[in-house]
């Protein structure tokens, strides 16, 4: 398993349609095969920067993602409302505690 962590900056007046297009949406992602976890989180100081993290059995579930229609669906309505080219990064888990 790893962790997938994408940076997306909106322009102001984009991110009401960026929030209902990832709310349609965040159950289909959640339950694509292979995908275990998925959190979205808004910057406290730069409020029109949002972070999705999710986890993913392999890297091969998380490219089938990315060549998925579905995600051609979301990313064709979220790149257009981008303020700035979005980073992503695949990590592994070292430590977690709760």
């Amino acid at each position: 398993m790893f962790v997938r962590i994408v940076k997306m900056s909106f322009e102001e007046k984009h991110i009401t349609e960026f929030l209902a297009n990832f709310n349609l949406n965040k159950e289909k992602i959640r339950n694509f095969e292979g995908c275990r976890f998925l959190e979205l989180y808004r910057d406290k100081t730069n409020t029109n920067i949002f972070f999705t993290y999710s986890y993913w059995d392999k890297e091969a579930d998380l490219e089938a993602y990315r060549h998925s229609q579905l995600f051609k669906n979301v990313w064709s309505k979220t790149k257009p409302l981008f303020n700035a080219k979005p980073e992503a990064w695949s990590v592994d888990k070292l430590v977690s505690l709760q």
